[in-house]
């Protein structure tokens, strides 16, 4: 009952406040971003969502889509904007997914959805992610995000999927919001993104 109605509609609903209340803010990071990074403003790509429906994920573009003089993409490091940074950095990368959510195709709450080619590499544990739909923000994004190995993202998305009710939906969200505020665990060590999940060993 909760999963299927009542936290759908409520999805629904304050996404739709929240762009409302949001959208200056939302203006003038697509002012920013098409000013720095070439008019490219925003980032899409299909991304499975419950029970692996494949779904089209929109987020604000962080980085420029420079080559190298053989046509090949300059590492994350390099491409990430100065603007871009900051928006990673405070989460407003999210914000266009309000979009999704409206759509149906995200929460507010759940494991991140990632890409098409993770698919065949999970084992039937981590597969359970996607019995659920995906979120902006999870139990793993509030208990390490990218600084966490790809194990424990999934074994925390898990055991979200296993224990999901209202109240953990809420702590999760106000766990996330002091996550932002602290800008802990955007990236892994060493690296200005996370690096591909290839695997289990």
């Amino acid at each position: 009952m909760y999963s299927k109605v009542v936290k759908p509609f409520f999805d629904k609903l304050f996404a739709l406040l929240a762009l409302i209340i949001a959208s200056p803010v939302f203006l003038i990071v697509a002012l920013l971003l098409a000013l720095f990074q070439n008019g490219k403003v925003f980032f899409t790509q299909k991304r499975p969502g419950r029970n692996e429906k494949i779904f089209l994920l929109i987020k604000f573009k962080t980085m420029r889509d420079d080559v190298d003089a053989h046509g090949n993409l300059l590492a994350d490091k390099d491409r990430l904007t100065p603007v871009g940074k900051f928006v990673r950095k405070t989460s407003l990368d999210e914000l266009p997914q309000l979009l999704n959510i409206l759509i149906g195709d995200m929460s507010f709450v759940g494991p991140r959805p990632l890409l098409i080619e993770y698919l065949p590499l999970y084992n039937p544990s981590q597969k359970k992610r996607h019995n659920v739909t995906p979120g902006i923000s999870g139990w793993a994004q509030v208990n390490g995000r990218n600084a966490i190995s790809w194990q424990e993202k999934f074994s925390f998305d898990v055991w979200y999927v296993n224990n999901q009710s209202f109240w953990l939906d809420l702590k999760i969200i106000f766990l996330t919001i002091a996550k932002v505020f602290k800008a802990e665990g955007i990236n892994a060590s060493g690296s200005a993104t996370i690096e591909k999940f290839i695997g289990n060993d």
